[in-house]
């Protein structure tokens, strides 16, 4: 017979609006934990724009609120409240102006 599986982290949980909320500048994402070996943290978009980045790992990008303007090659793609973009590694992306809310990156 097998008893409740044993967790070596502990177990809780965040309200990650005012974790973004609470920065002190927009576009400065927090780690608010780990989950799967991934990187989960959150930011602020503040309708400023976001320079192009590659990275060499996949990335999601989850909206919780308001609307972040995705550029991915010169096309714009708006992502809604509720809506995650999974990016691809090797993929150059940036966030056009206008974008605003809360944005979680889950990422490695």
């Amino acid at each position: 017979m097998r008893g409740p599986p044993i967790y070596t982290f502990a177990m809780s949980k965040t309200n990650l609006t005012e974790q973004a909320a609470a920065l002190k500048e927009a576009w400065h994402s927090v780690d608010v934990g780990r989950a799967a070996g991934a990187n989960v943290k959150v930011l602020r978009m503040d309708g400023r724009s976001y320079p192009n980045e590659v990275h060499d790992f996949e990335e999601a990008l989850l909206v919780l609120d308001g609307t972040m303007n995705l550029d991915i090659g010169n096309k714009v793609v708006q992502v809604h409240s509720g809506e995650v973009y999974f990016v691809p590694a090797g993929l150059a992306h940036a966030v056009a102006p206008g974008s605003e809310g809360t944005l979680v990156i889950i990422d490695r």
